[in-house]
């Protein structure tokens, strides 16, 4: 499965792993995921899903916790095997909603812990 940014700033750039840990890439142009460039990130997990009974409400859950990028999400929570939804706020402001595989997600939660 390519992973990549499903909305919000950089949408369509793919999630890679490479040396420096998790990245967002576009051609040569790349966004690296840590400490120093996230702000906060929220995973949609199947809490989400069980608070709330369709992708509306999921939407309005997701919206109190990251605004529209976590309103999206909070739609889009229905769970797939071994593929997560991550909603990333970058600490200059921008928001992406990454669509991501079991592999990225472990490593992305190790570098941004």
């Amino acid at each position: 499965m390519i992973s990549y940014v499903l909305a919000g700033e950089y949408l369509g750039w793919q999630v890679k792993q490479g040396i420096g840990g998790v990245m967002l890439t576009r051609g040569f142009k790349k966004v690296k995921l840590n400490k120093e460039t996230v702000e906060a990130y929220e995973v949609i997990t199947e809490e989400h899903q069980k608070s709330a009974a369709s992708g509306v409400a999921r939407g309005i859950v997701g919206g109190a916790l990251l605004g529209g990028v976590g309103m999206l999400a909070g739609a889009l929570s229905a769970k797939e095997k071994g593929i997560y939804h991550v909603a990333i706020k970058f600490k200059d402001g921008k928001e992406s909603l990454l669509k991501i595989d079991d592999a990225l997600y472990k490593r992305l939660i190790q570098d941004l812990f």
